[in-house]
């Protein structure tokens, strides 16, 4: 099964964080944060606007983003958890930088 988002919708999986268990104490799976880092799985084709055009989305399938604690709705497909949210609760990508800068 397959899910295509409609409108400025997208479909995120979790990245989930490495755990780090510091002196010994580990942390049950239900007292953990969820992330709020995911990457991009599918999108809508854009924002429809008043004019009846498309505004295409800002980002699109692999980008890793950020996104708010709260936000778009939880959705289970293939025994796998996802999250569907809209762009504007995208807060921004992620991308990798290469050396700091004023280093060489």
């Amino acid at each position: 099964m397959s899910l295509r988002p409609l409108h400025d919708r997208v479909l995120i999986k979790r990245i989930e964080e490495q755990e780090t268990v510091k002196g010994g104490i580990i942390i049950p799976d239900t007292a953990k944060e969820k992330s709020q880092e995911g990457e991009v799985v599918a999108l809508g084709p854009g924002k429809m606007l008043e004019n009846g055009s498309i505004l295409p989305l800002q980002v699109k399938e692999g980008d890793r983003i950020l996104f708010g604690k709260y936000s778009g709705t939880e959705v289970r497909l293939a025994d796998q958890d996802y999250l569907i949210l809209r762009e504007d609760e995208i807060i921004g990508t992620l991308t990798q930088t290469g050396k700091a800068a004023g280093k060489k």
